[in-house]
């Protein structure tokens, strides 16, 4: 029988740090797998889609760079020192639509995410990611206030 995989979801908010935090340590316990993905909304870097303009390849490398630097990179080096297995990847996308179909190809057990992103008001106006997936997600989902 393989390993359980949690799958957490991780936007550099502080709830999805502890998010990460608390599947890191139940894995560490369980010995289960943790995957870290990070998926980043193109709206939110180029709000104003002007028809003919895209993301340019330098400008996605540059944010792939900053989320492995800044958001893994401290989460991974914990889970190293639980002796915990973990992996990550940053993945360009509608974040529910995105992560609903990772949980499927990856076969995750469980999900983590923050209670709250980012943006508050992006949550109030749009819904929030850990809401929706909460309501489609098809496995046990762990929302971390």
């Amino acid at each position: 029988m393989s390993k359980s995989l949690y799958l957490v979801a991780v936007d550099g908010s502080e709830w999805a740090e502890r998010a990460a935090n608390r599947a890191i340590h139940l894995a560490a316990k369980a010995g289960a797998k943790v995957k870290l993905i990070s998926v980043i909304d193109a709206l939110e870097l180029q709000p104003i889609n002007v028809e003919g303009l895209a993301l340019t390849p330098m400008l996605k490398a540059q944010e792939n760079s900053r989320v492995e630097q800044k958001i893994f990179a401290p989460l991974v080096s914990n889970a190293q020192d639980l002796g915990v297995n973990v992996s990550t990847e940053v993945l360009w996308g509608d974040p529910v639509e995105v992560l609903l179909e990772k949980v499927k190809v990856e076969h995750a057990s469980m999900v983590f995410v923050g209670r709250r992103g980012r943006s508050r008001l992006a949550d109030i106006l749009l819904g929030s990611v850990a809401n929706k997936l909460a309501h489609q997600v098809g496995v046990p989902i762990v929302l971390v206030p």
